[in-house]
């Protein structure tokens, strides 16, 4: 594999040209050939601002899992919406395992269904597919445009350029409004070659984010794939692939499609959806990444994230300094030093073995990945002791076809256990193991605690990223970590027969529909959004969490799994933030929001009494007026947001009286805009964060420095010696600096309607 250092010319699809290697007459077509990529096509085909650097994008289609459109549907009714303008799918694939302590599932699904009826939806009941595997037999056509309110929302290998972003910008294309961004940066990613027999869709994806994830290569950039190594891959297997470009931190994806893109979607009743994407004679890429597919092994990422990703038969000719380097990381990222993480326990004659295997979801759970674990496990069994294996198709459909292949009762008869189409495994809601346990998978993540162990209950385990082939191969030798490219075998996987009976029996299909006179049917836990401030003209915050690690992830800002069954109710949920990472904060949050209720009504805290005297002791800042200032709390982490789009994660500190985030610099896109939907100001820090927990901050006219440049906020840090903080704010479009003012999209949304 090889990066750029620069950008490249891709001509006719085929030849690589370094632009510092281009020749004068190609170096000034270079603005030109930018809109020459496939990604420039379709963006530029669905911006409504007319202007090619500041795009307005309205999508084709929407789509939420039962984690979000509770929160999204309330979040636009309270907003004024009436109908869904575009197609919206709702699924039941996240929270469809029985709930304890919360909202009850059910509840959440009885809200999407009459959701789906009365505003005119398309509502997926659980246990019948998961979203991604869902929108692509579908929605996903060429040249389309998707968002979904999940990370994992990738649908480029059918041509469609598919974003996951949090709820707020869901709610916006429903009230018609538009996705902004500036035009971004696109990076090719040619791939030539065959992959080699037994080597799956994640391990080249896992390569890919090994390669690309710590250096930023892709951050917010599109990632287009180019080159002949594409049509060496089926579709279904491109689609692995595609859905952990997520896990690069990139903003969305696109594929060249070809002969074997038309006949999937042909083969799912949908061919008029097929559109030939390829980059024009002369494109100019901001980077390149070259791959050679044939050169890519059996690959595992070990804990605690997709990018820790070694070749099979290199962890195990190197276990020693392989795993002791892993368990040196856990111990700065856990925190728990009475909970080490100890893998040389799962070391034996040599050997690293795993007790528990899944095939899962929108990566695993494909057609042609559970069709080659079967071939590899047929006649074999995965033995009757402590390992044991766990497949989930992703859809009804891909089941029924593995029933009629005989596949499914190859799987049952060699002891793996066939579960229903949800997504459990993924986020710690289905096969947790147990304390201590080391588990691999064919999921998208592997962060730590996401499996859903409980290190502040005591209990650690921890999951490592492999691909079906050599998940099967592992459960056939009884959990010794097996690479499938070296067992010597070719496969050819037999056509997939798609068949949408199941759908038509069960979806309610119900876009264009909408029956205003249906009743919203809400369980007992489903809140509504509290009331929310809105920006003051000074803000003073109190820092109630600060956090050094090298990343933070949306899973460490609000918990997956359990947690999620207070999902639909705001304030019960936020009771879970950053719980698995500060356990203080919600408690430090709480007594800032107290306080701030106290100083409105009348009896202004000691510390906040203080706190106003050492603003009134900086120079022009005499005579501050009260009324003028809000109370709220802050969190500062270095780089905040990797991982889910999950809108909790900024939500849930709003509603404890958030007022801002202060960062390094900002993992994804997605994180932030979730902050400035919820009325929080994304705040970066221009040199060292040098303040503490419990300090209290100052950062006066923060209404009109969001008309500023941004690029020096005035700041301080207070208490006996108040000194500057160098803050900045990145650029805004002039509706988030609306929104930021008026405290939420909702009461962006309640103004302009003039409510």
């Amino acid at each position: 594999m090889k990066l750029y250092d620069s950008g490249v010319f891709l001509l006719n699809g085929t030849e690589i040209v370094p632009e510092k290697e281009a020749g004068r007459e190609l170096l000034e077509k270079k603005e030109k050939s930018r809109a020459g990529t496939i990604a420039s096509r379709i963006l530029q085909e669905h911006n409504t601002s007319g202007d090619p650097k500041h795009l307005k994008i309205r999508f084709d289609a929407i789509t939420s899992h039962d984690l979000t459109y509770v929160g999204i549907v309330q979040t636009a009714r309270a907003s004024g919406m009436d109908r869904f303008p575009l197609p919206y799918v709702l699924t039941c694939c996240h929270n469809s395992l029985c709930a304890v302590g919360g909202t009850i599932n059910e509840d959440d699904h009885v809200f999407g269904l009459t959701a789906a009826k009365k505003y005119g939806g398309v509502y997926v009941p659980p246990h019948i597919g998961v979203i991604h595997q869902y929108m692509r037999e579908t929605m996903a056509g060429g040249g389309k445009m998707i968002l979904g309110s999940d990370s994992h929302t990738r649908y480029g290998a059918l041509g469609t350029m598919a974003v996951g972003e949090g709820g707020g910008e869901l709610v916006k294309q429903i009230l018609c409004q538009t996705w902004d961004i500036d035009y971004p940066e696109v990076v090719a990613v040619y791939l030539d070659g065959k992959p080699r027999p037994g080597v799956g869709p994640q391990d080249i994806a896992i390569a890919i984010v090994s390669a690309v994830f710590r250096n930023g290569y892709v951050k917010n950039k599109v990632m287009e794939f180019v080159g002949p190594g594409v049509s060496s891959m089926s579709t279904d297997y491109r689609n692995g692939i595609d859905v952990m470009t997520t896990e690069t931190t990139c903003l969305s994806s696109i594929w060249r499609t070809d002969e074997d893109t038309k006949a999937y979607l042909a083969a799912h009743g949908r061919g008029q959806e097929f559109r030939q994407l390829d980059p024009e004679e002369t494109a100019y890429y901001d980077g390149c990444i070259y791959l050679d597919l044939s050169t890519v092994h059996s690959m595992i990422a070990l804990p605690f994230h997709p990018s820790n990703g070694y070749e099979i038969r290199e962890l195990n000719a190197n276990l020693d300094d392989i795993l002791h380097e892993v368990e040196e990381d856990a111990k700065k990222l856990i925190k728990h030093p009475e909970l080490p993480l100890n893998l040389w326990e799962k070391v034996h004659d040599g050997a690293l073995y795993a007790d528990q295997g899944t095939i899962a979801g929108c990566a695993g759970g494909t057609y042609s990945n559970l069709m080659e674990a079967a071939y590899l496990l047929k006649g074999r069994g995965t033995g009757a002791d402590g390992f044991h294996l766990s497949v989930y198709p992703g859809s009804q459909a891909v089941m029924m076809d593995l029933v009629r292949k005989g596949a499914a009762e190859t799987l049952i008869a060699s002891g793996t256990v066939i579960r229903t189409a949800i997504c459990g495994p993924c986020f710690g809601a289905g096969d947790t193991p147990a304390n201590g346990q080391l588990a691999i998978r064919h999921t998208t993540r592997n962060f730590p605690n996401r499996e859903g162990s409980k290190p502040g209950s005591g209990q650690l385990a921890s999951v490592a990223l492999m691909d079906a082939r050599s998940i099967a191969a592992t459960a056939v030798n009884g959990g010794r970590i097996t690479a499938a490219d070296e067992l010597g075998y070719e496969f050819t996987c037999p056509e997939y027969a798609y068949d949408p009976e199941a759908y038509r029996q069960r979806i309610y299909q119900g876009f264009g529909k909408g029956d205003p006179s249906e009743k919203l049917v809400c369980g007992p836990n489903i809140k509504d959004w509290p009331e929310l401030p809105s920006l003051p003209e000074h803000l003073l915050m109190k820092v109630c969490a600060y956090i050094t690690d090298p990343v933070t992830t949306t899973d460490e800002l609000i918990p997956s799994g359990e947690t999620g069954s207070f999902r639909s109710n705001p304030l019960g949920l936020a009771e879970f933030t950053l719980s698995r990472r500060v356990p203080e904060y919600v408690g430090r949050a709480k007594a800032v929001k107290q306080m701030e209720g106290e100083w409105k009504a009348g009896a202004c805290p000691s510390e906040v009494r203080e706190a106003l005297e050492q603003i009134r002791a900086i120079p022009g800042w005499e005579t501050l007026e009260e009324d003028a200032v809000d109370l709220s709390s802050v969190i500062y982490a270095v780089k905040p947001g990797d991982g889910s789009a999950r809108e909790q994660a900024a939500s849930c500190q709003r509603v404890l009286l958030g007022g801002a985030n202060i960062a390094s610099e900002y993992a994804t896109k997605r994180y932030r805009s979730n902050l400035i939907n919820w009325g929080m100001v994304p705040f970066v820090c221009r040199g060292e964060a040098d303040f503490a927990e419990d300090d209290y901050l100052f950062v006066p006219n923060i209404r009109s420095a969001l008309d500023t440049d941004g690029k020096e906020i005035e700041a301080y840090i207070l208490g006996e010696n108040v000194r500057k903080l160098s803050l900045a704010i990145e650029p805004l479009t002039e509706e988030e600096k609306e929104i930021i003012r008026c405290g939420s999209l909702i009461n962006y949304n309640r103004s302009r309607n003039g409510n």
